[in-house]
């Protein structure tokens, strides 16, 4: 057998099952691994090695009763995973990424973490996040910043940054992330890895904090589309259509040839009104393989001119940035805020509900405007990133490119900070928006034949219900 951390998640699911391995023996390989590595990625917050070892000691109890009895093991028995450090585990602190908050150990655990543990996982810790998971890359003031595994040098994306790197690095066979802004898409595509974002309310946001404008969603991060499909079933558990009957899962569909699809090319984004961008040269070389692979499998590609609203960028940072201005941080403590977060904080404070309702309304016209206009083709296509992995720091001007506090100050430079994150990913946060499922697929190496250098991917934007769809085309593709 290969080391237990090169298996699939869908083949070391089978192992589990059959009593190949059993979960004391996953769980404390990857653990090992964990210790080993992560002091050099940053990708966990917290592990929580003592009570995953009780946890798995328990998963192999169940399994030897089920083989006695007969009975059905949870889908995802035994598997190791972590939860992004904004998703609340039961006895584990929940940071938020922020000094400005008490950390506590949560009471309950929240909506997707139950989902998850009820399918039977084994939770190995919190991985690494943006405070309040505000931005798109994984630094704060609490912890080191979470590291691209192909260049330590450069982040791994964010929100969902420490679980990506946590996934490429072989630290957990995949994990579940939240997206309300590119949170799963941007990390996957930074790491080289299979990001779904499923439609609105497919799936539990898996954050505690307010989202006024249901822009999040919970959806996996894997490095395959398969292993990517078999979390997302555990995810959003299906029932059959009718007695003596069940409704193929994700798995199982994403396996299946998809028909012959027009997916419209496009490279407009409703930030370039007030940040002109042009991608970079990588970005275009993935965009290109991304066309090559589609075409060779019989779907037809055509340019796809796309008209946004000037007004998207403001209402959107007015929505996107609503909870940070009521979380309960006392003054005194409002200091510690990251410069951006606390830039935000105090506008939404200024905005009032009057503004946020304004903001809101428009987000809704815009949704019904843009769902429209990309009902003319199948399936949207663009690169999942403008521009290559930034490097550690770079957004934040943060000295020696530590990324957090103490260590190192940050210039403070608010409207700079996010000027970079929306010429970075300017193709995220309008998926979220319109509440569409969209997939990170990684296609590309800056490093071309020699297999070096840095991911590269394409995104992949669907109706409503296509979840299944985008998962075939991840597979067909090569993923």
């Amino acid at each position: 057998m290969a080391e237990i951390h090169e298996l699939s998640a869908v083949e070391l699911r089978d192992a589990l099952r059959s009593g190949e391995l059993s979960s004391r023996q996953a769980t404390g390989h990857f653990l090992d691994r964990i210790a080993a590595e992560n002091r050099h990625l940053g990708a966990f917050i917290t592990v929580t090695a003592e009570q995953a070892l009780l946890d798995a000691a328990a998963a192999d109890e169940s399994h030897a009763r089920a083989v006695r009895g007969g009975t059905v093991l949870a889908p995802l028995h035994g598997m190791p995973v972590a939860f992004k450090d904004l998703s609340d585990v039961a006895g584990v602190v929940t940071t938020h990424g922020s000094a400005a908050l008490d950390h506590k150990p949560a009471l309950t655990d929240g909506a997707l973490v139950a989902t998850l543990k009820g399918a039977g996982v084994v939770s190995l810790g919190k991985t690494q996040v943006p405070e309040f998971g505000l931005t798109a890359y994984s630094e704060n003031r609490i912890a080191p910043p979470s590291r691209n595994p192909y260049a330590l040098s450069r982040s791994s994306g964010g929100s969902s940054g420490g679980s990506a790197a946590a996934v490429a690095a072989g630290l957990v066979p995949f994990a579940p992330g939240s997206d309300g802004g590119g949170s799963v898409r941007i990390p996957a595509a930074a790491c080289g890895l299979v990001g779904l974002k499923p439609g609105r309310g497919l799936a539990p946001a898996g954050e505690s904090t307010g989202d006024p404008a249901g822009l999040v969603v919970s959806g996996p991060l894997a490095r395959t589309a398969a292993d990517a499909a078999l979390l997302l079933d555990a995810m959003v558990p299906r029932t059959g259509p009718g007695p003596g009957k069940s409704a193929p899962g994700y798995l199982e569909l994403a396996a299946q040839d998809p028909p012959k699809l027009r997916i419209g090319v496009s490279l407009d984004s409703p930030w370039q009104t007030i940040f002109p961008f042009t991608p970079d040269a990588e970005a275009m070389d993935a965009l290109a393989e991304g066309i090559r692979r589609l075409e060779a499998a019989g779907h037809e590609t055509s340019e796809a001119s796309i008209r946004y609203d000037n007004r998207y960028p403001g209402a959107f940072t007015t929505a996107w940035t609503a909870a940070v201005g009521d979380a309960r941080i006392t003054p005194q403590r409002e200091a510690l805020l990251a410069p951006l977060t606390r830039t935000f904080r105090r506008r939404a404070q200024q905005h009032g509900p009057a503004k946020l309702a304004e903001s809101l309304g428009f987000l809704h016209q815009f949704r019904r405007d843009t769902i429209a206009q990309y009902a003319a083709w199948d399936l949207m296509l663009m690169p999942a990133l403008a521009q290559t992995p930034r490097p550690v720091g770079w957004f934040t001007g943060a000295a020696h490119g530590d990324g957090y506090w103490p260590a190192a100050e940050w210039a403070g430079d608010a409207d700079g900070d996010y000027r970079k994150q929306c010429e970075y990913a300017p193709w995220s946060s309008m998926v979220n928006v319109c509440g569409l499922p969209a997939i990170s697929i990684p296609v590309h190496w800056t490093g071309g034949a020699t297999g070096a250098g840095l991911p590269m991917g394409v995104q992949l934007i669907g109706p409503m219900g296509s979840e299944s769809l985008l998962l075939q085309l991840a597979a067909q593709v090569g993923c």
